[in-house]
Protein backbone atom coordinates (compact mmCIF):
# COMPACT_ATOMS: atom_id res chain seq x y z
CA UNK A 1 0.00 0.00 0.00
CA UNK A 2 2.10 3.01 -1.07
CA UNK A 3 1.74 6.55 0.19
CA UNK A 4 1.79 9.87 -1.35
CA UNK A 5 0.66 13.00 -0.97
CA UNK A 6 -1.31 12.86 -4.89
CA UNK A 7 -2.93 15.87 -6.48
CA UNK A 8 -6.11 14.66 -7.64
CA UNK A 9 -8.25 15.85 -10.52
CA UNK A 10 -11.18 15.20 -12.19
CA UNK A 11 -13.76 16.94 -13.74
CA UNK A 12 -17.55 16.17 -14.72
CA UNK A 13 -21.16 17.44 -15.77
CA UNK A 14 -24.83 16.25 -14.37
CA UNK A 15 -26.72 13.93 -16.94
CA UNK A 16 -30.37 14.54 -17.11
CA UNK A 17 -32.28 12.87 -14.07
CA UNK A 18 -32.85 9.22 -14.02
CA UNK A 19 -36.29 9.27 -12.96
CA UNK A 20 -35.97 8.13 -9.31
CA UNK A 21 -37.28 11.49 -7.37
CA UNK A 22 -34.99 12.56 -4.53
CA UNK A 23 -37.72 12.08 -2.18
CA UNK A 24 -37.56 8.04 -2.98
CA UNK A 25 -34.29 7.76 -2.59
CA UNK A 26 -32.99 6.06 1.29
CA UNK A 27 -30.52 4.39 2.88
CA UNK A 28 -32.58 1.16 2.21
CA UNK A 29 -32.70 1.54 -1.30
CA UNK A 30 -28.07 0.93 -0.83
CA UNK A 31 -29.13 -1.65 1.79
CA UNK A 32 -30.83 -3.46 -1.18
CA UNK A 33 -28.60 -3.43 -3.65
CA UNK A 34 -25.94 -4.74 -0.84
CA UNK A 35 -28.38 -7.66 -0.14
CA UNK A 36 -28.98 -8.43 -4.37
CA UNK A 37 -25.28 -8.32 -4.76
CA UNK A 38 -24.05 -11.16 -1.86
CA UNK A 39 -26.84 -12.87 -3.50
CA UNK A 40 -25.54 -12.90 -6.86
CA UNK A 41 -22.06 -14.09 -8.41
CA UNK A 42 -19.29 -11.90 -7.56
CA UNK A 43 -18.37 -9.49 -10.37
CA UNK A 44 -14.99 -7.92 -10.19
CA UNK A 45 -14.62 -4.02 -11.04
CA UNK A 46 -13.91 -2.56 -14.41
CA UNK A 47 -10.07 -2.03 -14.94
CA UNK A 48 -9.31 1.16 -16.32
CA UNK A 49 -6.62 1.40 -19.08
CA UNK A 50 -2.96 0.16 -18.64
CA UNK A 51 -1.50 2.93 -19.43
CA UNK A 52 -3.25 4.82 -16.53
CA UNK A 53 -2.28 2.18 -13.84
CA UNK A 54 1.29 2.34 -14.98
CA UNK A 55 1.61 6.43 -15.19
CA UNK A 56 4.36 7.80 -13.11
CA UNK A 57 4.10 9.62 -9.83
CA UNK A 58 4.82 12.53 -11.30
CA UNK A 59 2.61 12.49 -14.75
CA UNK A 60 -0.19 11.39 -12.37
CA UNK A 61 0.33 14.15 -10.11
CA UNK A 62 0.27 16.47 -12.85
CA UNK A 63 -3.46 15.88 -13.88
CA UNK A 64 -4.86 18.55 -12.51
CA UNK A 65 -8.50 19.27 -11.67
CA UNK A 66 -9.61 23.07 -11.95
CA UNK A 67 -11.09 24.30 -8.93
CA UNK A 68 -13.65 26.46 -10.57
CA UNK A 69 -15.66 23.18 -11.85
CA UNK A 70 -16.22 21.58 -8.46
CA UNK A 71 -19.72 20.29 -7.89
CA UNK A 72 -21.82 23.33 -6.49
CA UNK A 73 -19.23 26.31 -6.84
CA UNK A 74 -21.92 27.91 -8.94
CA UNK A 75 -23.93 28.11 -5.79
CA UNK A 76 -20.85 29.30 -3.41
CA UNK A 77 -21.84 26.01 -1.28
CA UNK A 78 -19.70 25.62 1.68
CA UNK A 79 -19.08 21.92 0.75
CA UNK A 80 -17.98 21.45 -2.92
CA UNK A 81 -17.04 17.99 -4.43
CA UNK A 82 -13.87 17.82 -6.71
CA UNK A 83 -14.01 14.12 -8.33
CA UNK A 84 -10.54 12.29 -8.52
CA UNK A 85 -9.37 10.64 -12.01
CA UNK A 86 -8.34 7.05 -11.68
CA UNK A 87 -4.65 6.20 -12.63
CA UNK A 88 -1.45 4.67 -10.64
CA UNK A 89 -2.86 3.12 -7.26
CA UNK A 90 -6.50 4.00 -8.17
CA UNK A 91 -7.25 1.37 -11.33
CA UNK A 92 -11.01 1.16 -11.16
CA UNK A 93 -13.59 3.52 -11.75
CA UNK A 94 -16.91 4.46 -9.60
CA UNK A 95 -19.76 5.40 -10.20
CA UNK A 96 -21.29 8.60 -8.69
CA UNK A 97 -24.39 10.18 -8.26
CA UNK A 98 -25.78 13.29 -7.04
CA UNK A 99 -29.22 13.83 -4.97
CA UNK A 100 -30.71 16.80 -5.16
CA UNK A 101 -33.86 18.87 -5.74
CA UNK A 102 -34.48 17.31 -9.34
CA UNK A 103 -33.52 13.70 -8.39
CA UNK A 104 -30.83 11.17 -8.53
CA UNK A 105 -28.24 11.76 -11.27
CA UNK A 106 -24.98 10.51 -12.05
CA UNK A 107 -21.85 12.24 -12.89
CA UNK A 108 -20.46 11.75 -16.36
CA UNK A 109 -16.80 12.36 -17.00
CA UNK A 110 -15.42 15.53 -19.20
CA UNK A 111 -11.89 15.20 -19.43
CA UNK A 112 -12.09 18.75 -21.38
CA UNK A 113 -11.95 19.77 -17.53
CA UNK A 114 -8.42 18.42 -16.74
CA UNK A 115 -5.20 19.97 -17.24
CA UNK A 116 -2.53 17.12 -17.70
CA UNK A 117 1.28 16.58 -17.83
CA UNK A 118 1.65 16.32 -21.67
CA UNK A 119 -0.16 15.96 -24.80
CA UNK A 120 0.85 12.13 -24.94
CA UNK A 121 -1.33 11.90 -21.28
CA UNK A 122 -4.38 13.64 -22.95
CA UNK A 123 -4.91 12.25 -25.95
CA UNK A 124 -4.98 8.83 -24.62
CA UNK A 125 -8.01 9.61 -21.94
CA UNK A 126 -10.79 8.10 -22.70
CA UNK A 127 -13.65 9.80 -22.80
CA UNK A 128 -15.97 7.91 -21.19
CA UNK A 129 -13.31 7.09 -18.24
CA UNK A 130 -15.05 7.56 -15.11
CA UNK A 131 -13.87 8.37 -11.71
CA UNK A 132 -11.74 6.43 -8.64
CA UNK A 133 -13.92 8.29 -5.81
CA UNK A 134 -14.26 12.01 -4.81
CA UNK A 135 -12.59 14.73 -2.28
CA UNK A 136 -14.73 17.49 0.02
CA UNK A 137 -14.11 20.92 0.44
CA UNK A 138 -15.34 23.19 3.17
CA UNK A 139 -14.19 26.68 4.69
CA UNK A 140 -12.33 25.26 7.53
CA UNK A 141 -9.37 27.92 7.38
CA UNK A 142 -11.40 30.94 6.79
CA UNK A 143 -15.21 32.01 4.49
CA UNK A 144 -13.04 32.32 1.32
CA UNK A 145 -11.10 29.66 1.51
CA UNK A 146 -12.41 25.76 0.41
CA UNK A 147 -9.89 23.50 2.26
CA UNK A 148 -9.68 19.86 1.27
CA UNK A 149 -10.89 17.38 4.39
CA UNK A 150 -12.11 14.44 3.29
CA UNK A 151 -11.22 11.72 0.44
CA UNK A 152 -12.48 8.74 -0.64
CA UNK A 153 -10.52 7.01 -3.02
CA UNK A 154 -8.87 3.92 -3.79
CA UNK A 155 -10.57 0.31 -2.69
CA UNK A 156 -12.59 1.57 0.86
CA UNK A 157 -10.01 3.60 1.85
CA UNK A 158 -10.57 7.04 3.11
CA UNK A 159 -8.64 9.79 4.84
CA UNK A 160 -9.83 13.24 6.91
CA UNK A 161 -8.46 15.75 8.62
CA UNK A 162 -9.45 18.19 11.14
CA UNK A 163 -9.40 21.93 10.91
CA UNK A 164 -5.55 21.98 12.07
CA UNK A 165 -4.04 19.07 10.35
CA UNK A 166 -2.34 17.76 6.92
CA UNK A 167 -3.35 14.13 5.64
CA UNK A 168 -2.01 11.47 7.08
CA UNK A 169 -4.01 8.04 8.63
CA UNK A 170 -6.80 6.61 6.36
CA UNK A 171 -9.62 4.65 7.29
CA UNK A 172 -11.19 1.95 5.86
CA UNK A 173 -14.31 0.50 4.76
CA UNK A 174 -14.00 -3.19 5.79
CA UNK A 175 -11.13 -5.38 6.45
CA UNK A 176 -10.90 -9.18 5.73
CA UNK A 177 -8.34 -11.24 6.42
CA UNK A 178 -5.69 -8.73 7.02
CA UNK A 179 -2.48 -10.23 7.81
CA UNK A 180 -3.24 -14.10 7.55
CA UNK A 181 -0.77 -16.20 5.64
CA UNK A 182 -3.97 -16.97 3.30
CA UNK A 183 -3.82 -13.20 2.30
CA UNK A 184 -5.38 -10.18 2.60
CA UNK A 185 -9.50 -9.53 0.50
CA UNK A 186 -9.59 -5.82 -0.28
CA UNK A 187 -13.43 -4.79 -0.88
CA UNK A 188 -14.00 -1.57 -2.88
CA UNK A 189 -16.58 1.19 -3.03
CA UNK A 190 -18.00 0.71 -6.20
CA UNK A 191 -20.81 3.87 -6.28
CA UNK A 192 -21.97 6.82 -4.02
CA UNK A 193 -24.80 8.68 -3.51
CA UNK A 194 -24.25 12.50 -2.34
CA UNK A 195 -26.69 14.30 -0.89
CA UNK A 196 -26.26 18.11 -1.98
CA UNK A 197 -26.00 20.08 0.95
CA UNK A 198 -28.11 23.50 2.13
CA UNK A 199 -25.54 26.36 1.22
CA UNK A 200 -24.91 27.19 4.71
CA UNK A 201 -24.88 23.22 6.31
CA UNK A 202 -22.22 22.02 8.68
CA UNK A 203 -23.02 18.48 7.79
CA UNK A 204 -22.95 16.37 4.56
CA UNK A 205 -24.58 13.13 4.15
CA UNK A 206 -23.67 10.51 1.55
CA UNK A 207 -23.90 6.87 1.09
CA UNK A 208 -21.50 4.27 -0.30
CA UNK A 209 -22.13 0.51 -1.58
CA UNK A 210 -18.99 -2.07 -0.58
CA UNK A 211 -18.30 -5.01 -2.73
CA UNK A 212 -15.75 -7.68 -2.49
CA UNK A 213 -15.56 -11.35 -3.61
CA UNK A 214 -16.25 -12.34 0.68
CA UNK A 215 -18.70 -9.28 1.48
CA UNK A 216 -21.18 -6.87 0.09
CA UNK A 217 -22.15 -3.91 1.93
CA UNK A 218 -24.05 -0.80 2.53
CA UNK A 219 -22.91 2.43 4.28
CA UNK A 220 -24.52 5.92 5.33
CA UNK A 221 -22.14 8.64 6.22
CA UNK A 222 -22.71 11.54 7.61
CA UNK A 223 -19.33 14.26 8.33
CA UNK A 224 -19.11 17.02 10.06
CA UNK A 225 -15.86 19.24 9.32
CA UNK A 226 -14.06 21.14 12.11
CA UNK A 227 -11.43 21.48 14.82
CA UNK A 228 -11.79 17.51 15.01
CA UNK A 229 -14.04 16.08 11.73
CA UNK A 230 -16.55 13.92 12.63
CA UNK A 231 -17.56 10.81 10.16
CA UNK A 232 -20.23 9.26 11.34
CA UNK A 233 -20.93 5.75 10.14
CA UNK A 234 -23.81 3.38 9.88
CA UNK A 235 -23.28 -0.13 7.65
CA UNK A 236 -25.02 -2.96 7.03
CA UNK A 237 -23.00 -5.89 5.68
CA UNK A 238 -23.91 -9.22 3.59
CA UNK A 239 -21.92 -12.29 3.93
CA UNK A 240 -21.28 -14.11 0.81
CA UNK A 241 -19.48 -16.52 2.22
CA UNK A 242 -18.53 -17.34 6.21
CA UNK A 243 -14.95 -14.31 6.31
CA UNK A 244 -12.14 -16.14 9.25
CA UNK A 245 -11.03 -12.32 10.14
CA UNK A 246 -13.58 -9.53 9.59
CA UNK A 247 -12.11 -6.15 10.64
CA UNK A 248 -14.64 -3.26 11.56
CA UNK A 249 -14.22 0.16 11.37
CA UNK A 250 -10.35 -0.10 10.84
CA UNK A 251 -7.39 2.19 10.33
CA UNK A 252 -4.46 2.09 8.45
CA UNK A 253 -1.60 3.88 9.65
CA UNK A 254 2.83 3.71 9.39
CA UNK A 255 5.27 3.14 11.93
CA UNK A 256 9.10 3.05 10.53
CA UNK A 257 10.80 4.16 13.88
CA UNK A 258 9.93 6.45 16.89
CA UNK A 259 11.76 7.21 20.27
CA UNK A 260 11.25 3.69 21.25
CA UNK A 261 13.46 1.74 18.49
CA UNK A 262 16.96 2.21 17.04
CA UNK A 263 16.97 5.19 14.08
CA UNK A 264 18.15 3.35 11.17
CA UNK A 265 21.22 3.72 9.67
CA UNK A 266 21.96 7.07 7.98
CA UNK A 267 18.67 8.52 8.97
CA UNK A 268 18.84 11.97 10.29
CA UNK A 269 15.36 12.65 11.44
CA UNK A 270 15.10 11.63 15.28
CA UNK A 271 11.44 9.71 14.48
CA UNK A 272 9.15 9.00 11.48
CA UNK A 273 6.03 8.17 11.75
CA UNK A 274 2.31 9.18 11.20
CA UNK A 275 0.70 7.13 14.79
CA UNK A 276 2.90 6.48 17.63
CA UNK A 277 0.46 4.11 19.77
CA UNK A 278 -3.01 2.11 19.88
CA UNK A 279 -5.55 3.32 22.70
CA UNK A 280 -8.01 1.45 23.70
CA UNK A 281 -11.00 2.08 26.00
CA UNK A 282 -13.03 -1.25 27.61
CA UNK A 283 -16.47 -0.04 28.73
CA UNK A 284 -16.70 -3.16 30.66
CA UNK A 285 -13.88 -2.71 33.03
CA UNK A 286 -13.31 1.47 32.67
CA UNK A 287 -9.39 1.02 31.60
CA UNK A 288 -8.12 2.95 29.20
CA UNK A 289 -4.97 1.08 27.06
CA UNK A 290 -2.02 2.48 25.17
CA UNK A 291 -0.02 0.23 23.33
CA UNK A 292 3.20 1.87 21.61
CA UNK A 293 4.04 1.18 17.89
CA UNK A 294 6.43 -0.58 16.67
CA UNK A 295 8.00 -1.55 13.65
CA UNK A 296 8.88 -5.17 13.72
CA UNK A 297 11.16 -7.75 12.46
CA UNK A 298 8.22 -10.24 11.14
CA UNK A 299 4.49 -9.69 10.61
CA UNK A 300 3.20 -9.07 14.15
CA UNK A 301 -0.28 -9.45 14.90
CA UNK A 302 -1.78 -8.94 18.99
CA UNK A 303 -5.25 -9.16 19.79
CA UNK A 304 -6.78 -7.57 22.84
CA UNK A 305 -9.95 -8.95 24.48
CA UNK A 306 -12.71 -6.23 25.26
CA UNK A 307 -16.07 -7.24 26.85
CA UNK A 308 -17.71 -3.64 25.83
CA UNK A 309 -15.81 -1.84 23.47
CA UNK A 310 -16.46 2.34 23.96
CA UNK A 311 -13.72 2.85 21.53
CA UNK A 312 -10.16 2.37 20.09
CA UNK A 313 -7.98 4.59 18.03
CA UNK A 314 -4.25 5.42 16.13
CA UNK A 315 -3.09 8.37 18.01
CA UNK A 316 -0.36 10.75 16.96
CA UNK A 317 0.68 11.93 19.90
CA UNK A 318 3.98 13.46 19.94
CA UNK A 319 2.82 17.07 17.53
CA UNK A 320 6.66 18.48 18.52
CA UNK A 321 8.31 19.33 15.36
CA UNK A 322 11.75 18.91 17.05
CA UNK A 323 10.87 15.11 17.50
CA UNK A 324 10.65 14.89 13.67
CA UNK A 325 13.00 18.07 11.78
CA UNK A 326 10.89 17.24 8.43
CA UNK A 327 9.22 19.97 7.19
CA UNK A 328 8.10 18.24 3.89
CA UNK A 329 6.49 15.29 5.58
CA UNK A 330 5.24 17.24 8.64
CA UNK A 331 4.78 14.23 10.54
CA UNK A 332 3.73 16.83 13.64
CA UNK A 333 0.93 17.67 12.04
CA UNK A 334 -0.17 14.26 11.15
CA UNK A 335 -4.11 13.54 12.43
CA UNK A 336 -4.91 11.11 15.33
CA UNK A 337 -8.02 8.87 14.75
CA UNK A 338 -10.77 7.83 17.01
CA UNK A 339 -13.35 4.81 16.76
CA UNK A 340 -16.57 6.02 18.82
CA UNK A 341 -18.80 2.89 18.97
CA UNK A 342 -22.51 3.52 18.97
CA UNK A 343 -24.65 1.05 20.89
CA UNK A 344 -23.18 -2.11 22.44
CA UNK A 345 -20.78 -4.22 20.57
CA UNK A 346 -20.53 -7.06 23.01
CA UNK A 347 -17.39 -8.98 23.38
CA UNK A 348 -14.95 -9.02 20.88
CA UNK A 349 -11.19 -8.00 20.12
CA UNK A 350 -9.17 -5.18 18.85
CA UNK A 351 -6.69 -6.72 16.69
CA UNK A 352 -3.01 -4.79 16.03
CA UNK A 353 -1.60 -5.27 12.61
CA UNK A 354 2.18 -4.62 12.41
CA UNK A 355 3.94 -5.49 8.84
CA UNK A 356 7.76 -4.59 8.72
CA UNK A 357 8.52 -1.49 6.10
CA UNK A 358 12.03 -0.90 5.04
CA UNK A 359 11.20 2.89 4.89
CA UNK A 360 7.83 5.07 5.21
CA UNK A 361 6.23 4.38 1.90
CA UNK A 362 4.67 1.58 3.15
CA UNK A 363 0.90 1.79 5.53
CA UNK A 364 2.35 -0.82 7.84
CA UNK A 365 0.01 -0.70 10.62
CA UNK A 366 -3.53 -1.79 10.71
CA UNK A 367 -6.12 -1.48 13.54
CA UNK A 368 -9.68 -2.63 13.96
CA UNK A 369 -12.42 -4.31 15.32
CA UNK A 370 -13.16 -7.99 15.57
CA UNK A 371 -16.51 -9.28 16.68
CA UNK A 372 -16.92 -12.08 19.13
CA UNK A 373 -19.20 -13.74 16.70
CA UNK A 374 -18.64 -15.77 14.02
CA UNK A 375 -19.10 -14.65 10.92
CA UNK A 376 -21.23 -16.58 8.41
CA UNK A 377 -22.71 -16.56 5.16
CA UNK A 378 -26.39 -15.15 5.13
CA UNK A 379 -26.01 -13.80 8.51
CA UNK A 380 -25.91 -9.98 8.20
CA UNK A 381 -24.24 -7.55 10.53
CA UNK A 382 -24.91 -4.34 11.30
CA UNK A 383 -22.79 -1.58 13.21
CA UNK A 384 -22.83 1.93 14.21
CA UNK A 385 -20.22 4.25 14.82
CA UNK A 386 -17.99 7.81 14.83
CA UNK A 387 -14.59 8.05 13.05
CA UNK A 388 -12.86 11.28 14.48
CA UNK A 389 -9.73 12.79 12.92
CA UNK A 390 -8.03 15.81 14.69
CA UNK A 391 -5.67 16.16 17.67
CA UNK A 392 -4.78 13.21 20.57
CA UNK A 393 -7.93 14.67 22.13
CA UNK A 394 -10.57 13.34 19.85
CA UNK A 395 -10.30 10.33 22.12
CA UNK A 396 -11.44 12.15 25.65
CA UNK A 397 -9.96 10.31 28.24
CA UNK A 398 -9.66 12.21 31.53
CA UNK A 399 -6.52 9.85 32.48
CA UNK A 400 -3.07 10.94 32.60
CA UNK A 401 -1.52 9.70 29.06
CA UNK A 402 1.38 7.82 27.90
CA UNK A 403 3.38 10.65 26.11
CA UNK A 404 6.91 8.95 25.19
CA UNK A 405 8.57 5.57 25.89
CA UNK A 406 12.25 4.39 25.20
CA UNK A 407 13.40 1.67 25.83
CA UNK A 408 17.29 0.42 25.99
CA UNK A 409 19.93 -1.70 27.64
CA UNK A 410 20.33 -2.36 31.06
CA UNK A 411 24.16 -2.04 31.20
CA UNK A 412 24.72 1.49 31.00
CA UNK A 413 25.97 4.53 32.77
CA UNK A 414 22.45 6.10 33.44
CA UNK A 415 20.55 2.71 32.60
CA UNK A 416 21.69 0.26 35.26
CA UNK A 417 24.48 -2.10 35.73
CA UNK A 418 22.75 -5.68 34.76
CA UNK A 419 23.68 -7.60 32.32
CA UNK A 420 21.05 -8.79 29.88
CA UNK A 421 18.12 -6.19 31.09
CA UNK A 422 16.62 -3.67 29.72
CA UNK A 423 16.04 -0.30 30.94
CA UNK A 424 12.09 1.12 30.05
CA UNK A 425 10.91 4.34 30.61
CA UNK A 426 7.27 5.98 29.99
CA UNK A 427 6.50 9.39 30.33
CA UNK A 428 3.30 10.64 31.82
CA UNK A 429 1.34 13.38 31.87
CA UNK A 430 -2.34 15.28 31.57
CA UNK A 431 -5.16 13.98 33.83
CA UNK A 432 -5.10 13.84 37.20
CA UNK A 433 -1.62 14.46 37.00
CA UNK A 434 -1.26 18.27 36.40
CA UNK A 435 -2.91 18.53 40.05
CA UNK A 436 -0.41 17.05 41.92
CA UNK A 437 2.72 18.37 43.90
CA UNK A 438 5.97 17.51 42.66
CA UNK A 439 6.10 15.49 46.17
CA UNK A 440 2.96 13.87 45.95
CA UNK A 441 3.51 10.18 46.17
CA UNK A 442 2.91 8.50 43.31
CA UNK A 443 3.43 5.10 42.71
CA UNK A 444 4.06 3.12 39.85
CA UNK A 445 2.07 -0.02 39.36
CA UNK A 446 3.94 -2.74 36.99
CA UNK A 447 3.33 -6.43 35.91
CA UNK A 448 5.41 -8.87 33.93
CA UNK A 449 2.85 -10.83 31.59
CA UNK A 450 5.23 -13.63 30.92
CA UNK A 451 8.28 -15.10 32.65
CA UNK A 452 11.57 -12.50 33.70
CA UNK A 453 12.16 -10.28 36.52
CA UNK A 454 11.71 -6.86 37.70
CA UNK A 455 14.93 -5.98 39.27
CA UNK A 456 13.61 -2.31 40.10
CA UNK A 457 10.99 0.60 39.26
CA UNK A 458 10.53 3.89 40.70
CA UNK A 459 8.55 6.99 39.47
CA UNK A 460 9.74 11.09 39.83
CA UNK A 461 8.70 14.28 38.51
CA UNK A 462 10.64 15.92 35.85
CA UNK A 463 10.72 19.49 36.49
CA UNK A 464 11.74 20.78 33.51
CA UNK A 465 9.34 18.38 31.39
CA UNK A 466 6.57 18.44 33.37
CA UNK A 467 5.55 15.12 33.29
CA UNK A 468 6.06 11.86 36.25
CA UNK A 469 8.47 9.58 34.86
CA UNK A 470 8.11 5.51 35.65
CA UNK A 471 11.68 3.95 35.31
CA UNK A 472 11.99 0.11 34.84
CA UNK A 473 15.00 -2.30 34.73
CA UNK A 474 13.71 -5.30 33.68
CA UNK A 475 15.62 -9.20 32.42
CA UNK A 476 13.41 -10.92 29.96
CA UNK A 477 13.30 -14.68 30.15
CA UNK A 478 15.83 -16.82 28.17
CA UNK A 479 14.27 -16.88 24.83
CA UNK A 480 10.99 -15.45 26.13
CA UNK A 481 9.37 -12.14 25.16
CA UNK A 482 8.88 -9.57 27.29
CA UNK A 483 5.34 -7.85 27.98
CA UNK A 484 4.60 -5.53 30.63
CA UNK A 485 1.94 -3.49 31.85
CA UNK A 486 1.94 -0.44 33.93
CA UNK A 487 0.13 2.84 35.04
CA UNK A 488 0.14 5.31 37.73
CA UNK A 489 -1.59 5.40 41.05
CA UNK A 490 -1.73 8.03 44.18
CA UNK A 491 -2.86 5.81 47.01
CA UNK A 492 -5.94 3.48 45.49
CA UNK A 493 -6.69 6.14 42.52
CA UNK A 494 -5.51 5.33 39.43
CA UNK A 495 -3.96 8.30 37.48
CA UNK A 496 -3.02 7.15 34.61
CA UNK A 497 -4.31 5.08 31.38
CA UNK A 498 -2.64 1.80 31.57
CA UNK A 499 0.46 1.27 29.33
CA UNK A 500 1.36 -2.07 27.32
CA UNK A 501 4.60 -2.90 26.12
CA UNK A 502 5.82 -6.13 24.19
CA UNK A 503 9.39 -6.95 22.89
CA UNK A 504 10.26 -10.39 21.37
CA UNK A 505 12.67 -12.53 22.43
CA UNK A 506 15.75 -12.00 21.35
CA UNK A 507 15.15 -7.80 20.71
CA UNK A 508 18.70 -6.48 18.91
CA UNK A 509 18.32 -3.83 21.77
CA UNK A 510 21.00 -5.23 23.73
CA UNK A 511 24.27 -3.82 23.31
CA UNK A 512 26.32 -6.56 21.88
CA UNK A 513 29.47 -7.27 23.85
CA UNK A 514 33.05 -6.16 22.53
Amino acid sequence: MLRGTVLLSAAFSLCLPLGLQAADFSFENVITQARERAEAAYSPPKEVPRFLQELSFDDYQGIRFKPENSLWHESESAFQVMPVPPGLFYRHPVQVHVIDDQGVSPLTFAKNQFSYPNTEVERLVPADLGYAGFKLTFPLKGDDQANQFLVFAGASYFRAVGRDNNFGISGRGLALNTGLPGGEEFPDFVEFWLERPAPDATSMTFYGLLDSPSMSGAYRFVVTPGEHTVLAVESVLFPRQDVELLGVAPLTSMFYYGENSIRPRGEWRPEVHDSDGLLIHDGGSGEWLWRPLRNPATLRMDYFSVQNLRGFGLLQRDTDFRSYQDPEAIYDGRPSAWVETDGNWGPGKVVLVQIPTPDETNDNIVAFWQPGDAVQRGKPLKQRYRVLFGDESVANSRLASARESFVGDGMRVGGGNEEGALRLIVDFAGGPLDALDADAAVIGEVEMQHEGELIEQFVQYLPALKRWRLSMLVRPAADQALALRAHLREGENSLSETWQYELPAGSDLLATPE
